[in-house]
């Protein structure tokens, strides 16, 4: 028998944090067939999360599908969450979502549950809204970054409130081709629109300035 992932402990506490899920959320999780060391590890990971969370589901689809075409993915392995009406907010996750990102996913799959309600305050709500240019940020983490959460959760925030922007987590050393592109060396390296780019755990209202500086 394969090696569990989440252990007894951290099942104990995915339960209570699932505990607060509203709606059921769907995760679409996008694979490929040649060259992805990791998407093995994440449909176990998904798995395992789905026989824990019984509001939780997933959709295992292949990077060539229409489906991926669907919600322009084009590398794997991907997660997409889509809220209790089917509806995706822009919110992804590109490489496995371990160490503190699980948090971050776990935290995210409750907010979708009560309908991706994003969390930010209502001066950077106003200034989001208003965006009327496809936005697409994306922030580069490693697992063992304790700062990352939060600008990973930031970035999912503001996608949750205009159908334009996307924001994706991407595990920096999964993604090497991508990092080297965007001079990652250090995490949270966030990059919008490949034009504004900086790096660390932005407070959200200088968070949203430079997301501004995009459009």
């Amino acid at each position: 028998m394969a090696e569990q992932l989440l252990n007894k402990d951290v099942r104990k506490q995915v339960v209570e944090i699932l505990g607060n899920m509203d709606g059921e959320v769907k995760l679409l999780l996008f694979v490929k067939d040649k060259d992805c060391e990791f998407c093995d590890t994440v449909v176990s990971l998904l798995n395992e999360l789905t026989e824990v969370g019984e509001k939780v589901t997933f959709e295992k689809h292949n990077i060539d599908s229409e489906v991926a075409k669907n919600y322009h993915i084009n590398d794997a392995p991907a997660i997409v969450l889509l809220t209790p009406e089917g509806k995706d907010k822009g919110v992804r996750f590109y490489g496995i979502p371990s160490g503190h990102e699980f948090g971050t996913l776990l935290q995210d799959i409750v907010s979708f549950s009560k309908g991706a309600l994003s969390s930010i305050s209502e001066e950077s709500q106003k200034k989001i809204t208003g965006i009327d240019k496809d936005i697409d940020i994306k922030v580069f983490i490693t697992p063992t970054c304790p700062y990352c959460p939060k600008a990973v959760i930031t970035a999912h925030n503001i996608a949750m409130l205009n159908d334009r922007i996307t924001a994706s987590m991407i595990e920096a050393n999964e993604f090497k081709e991508l990092s080297v592109k965007h001079g990652v060396s250090s995490v949270p390296h966030i990059v919008i629109n490949d034009s504004v780019e900086f790096v660390g755990a932005y407070p959200e209202e200088q968070f949203v300035n430079e997301v501004l500086k995009a459009v």
